[in-house]
C-alpha cells in the first residue's frame, strides 16, 4: 500500500502528537481499574477501564474506527468493532485502532499479576481502505519472536514455525539467537490445549513459563531490547495477536499466526465468510499492520513481565505505561505519579 502520510516531524505529523494522547487514555483505564483489584467483578472492572477510554477520545480530534475490540468471547462489557472513537471532525486523521481496556480480566479480578491496559492504532493513509485487519476468529495459533530470529528466518527461505515440531522451532532459535536449548526461555498459557506444546518444550530441555491470563505482554516479551523470554507459543485471542502485532511492528519482531478454533461450530462459521486459503492463511506482522504507521501503548494493572503494576500511595497513584512507534522506532517507558485530589479522569458515563 504506498504510503501517502504526511513526512515525519513536519507540521501535518499529527501522529507524532497524537501518540501521547493514546497512552492517556491507558493511564486512565488502568487507574480505573485498579480499584477493582482482587473483588472477583471482572466485568465491573472492565466497564470502568472502558468508560475512561471513552473518555479520552470523545474529545480527541481523530477520525478513530474500532478493527479490534473486545468482548466478543464472552460477552463482557467491551468497546467493539466498527465503534467510532474520536470527534470525526472533517479534516481530521484517519486510525484504525485495536485495543484491550484490560487484558487479564480474570488476573484482575483475582489479585493475580499480569493485567495491563492496551491500545494499538495505525494511521490510514489518503485513499487507503484500511491499515489494520481484522480476524473472524475468536482464537488463532501464534508464535512471537524478536528481531534476530526474524533475521534469521528471512536468510533461510522464511520457514513456516507452525507446521514445524516444537523441537525443530527450538532448535533454530537457539542456533538464531546464539544460545543454548536448554538456556531459551519458551512461554505459553496456562491452558488444556497447551499440554502437547508444554510437553514437546520440556522435552528439549529448555526453560518453560507459563501466564494464567495476558497473552499480549507474553508475545511481546521476545522483542524487547532487554527481552525476559525468547518464544511465546501458544493459541489465544485473535483480537490479542493484532495488538501484539502492532507492537511487534515497532520493536522489529515477527509473528506467525493462523486462525485456530476451539469447535466445528465456530469453524464452520468463519469457513462460511472467508476463502479456504484465508482459512488456512498463515499471516505475519506486516500482513496484520499494512503500511508504516503502527503505535502501541500500555500500562501495568498489576504487575507484568512487560510493566509494573500501578501503586497506590494514599491519594496518589503511581503507574508505568510503555509508549512505541513504528515510524521512529522509539520506545518510550513513562513513569507517572497521578494525584487524585487534583486529577480530573474523564469519563462516559
Amino acid at each position: 500500500m504506498p504510503s501517502t502520510l504526511p513526512p515525519m516531524r513536519s507540521a501535518h505529523d499529527l501522529e507524532r502528537i497524537l501518540e501521547f494522547e493514546f497512552v492517556r487514555a491507558t493511564e486512565n483505564a488502568a487507574l480505573q481499574a485498579i480499584h477493582w483489584l482482587g473483588r472477583g467483578e471482572k466485568e465491573l472492572a472492565d466497564g470502568a477501564a472502558c468508560s475512561a477510554i471513552y473518555g479520552v477520545f470523545d474529545i480527541l480530534d481523530i477520525r478513530g474506527e474500532v478493527v479490534i475490540g473486545e468482548g466478543i468471547k464472552d460477552n463482557a462489557p467491551g468497546i467493539f468493532v466498527g465503534e467510532h472513537l474520536g470527534t470525526w471532525r472533517d479534516g481530521t486523521p484517519r486510525f484504525n485502532i485495536a485495543l484491550d481496556p484490560i487484558d487479564g480480566t480474570s488476573n484482575l479480578s483475582k489479585g493475580l499479576p499480569n493485567s495491563i491496559s492496551v491500545i494499538a492504532a495505525a494511521q490510514i493513509p489518503d485513499g487507503a481502505p484500511s491499515a489494520m485487519k481484522n480476524l473472524p476468529s475468536f482464537y488463532s495459533h501464534k508464535i512471537a519472536y524478536g528481531p534476530a530470529v526474524r533475521k534469521a528466518l528471512e536468510g533461510r527461505g522464511d520457514r513456516c514455525f507452525l507446521d514445524m515440531p516444537m523441537k525443530e522451532v527450538i532448535s533454530f532459535v537457539a542456533e538464531a539467537l546464539g544460545k543454548r536449548e536448554r538456556d531459551l526461555v519458551v512461554v505459553t498459557m496456562d491452558r488444556p490445549r497447551h499440554q502437547d506444546i508444554i510437553e514437546q518444550v520440556r522435552s528439549t530441555g529448555a526453560a518453560l513459563r507459563m501466564v494464567t491470563d495476558g497473552d499480549i505482554a507474553a508475545a511481546v516479551a521476545p522483542s524487547m531490547p532487554e527481552p525476559t523470554c525468547d518464544l511465546y507459543v501458544g493459541m489465544g485471542g485473535s483480537p490479542e495477536g493484532i495488538l501484539a502485532a502492532a507492537a511487534l511492528k515497532c520493536l522489529g519482531g515477527d509473528m506467525q499466526l493462523r486462525m485456530w478454533f476451539h469447535n466445528d461450530a465456530h469453524k464452520a462459521e468463519v469457513a462460511a465468510q472467508v476463502s479456504a486459503e484465508e482459512l488456512n492463511k498463515v499471516s505475519r506482522v506486516d500482513e496484520l499492520i499494512v503500511g508504516e504507521s503502527a503505535l502501541f501503548c500500555a500500562t501495568g494493572i498489576s504487575d507484568s513481565p512487560l510493566l509494573p503494576g500501578c501503586r497506590l500511595f494514599g491519594h496518589r497513584v503511581e503507574t508505568h505505561s510503555i509508549l512505541m512507534r513504528s515510524r521512529s522506532g522509539t520506545v518510550r517507558r513513562i513513569h507517572a505519579v497521578h494525584d487524585l485530589d487534583r486529577k480530573v479522569v474523564p469519563l462516559r458515563a
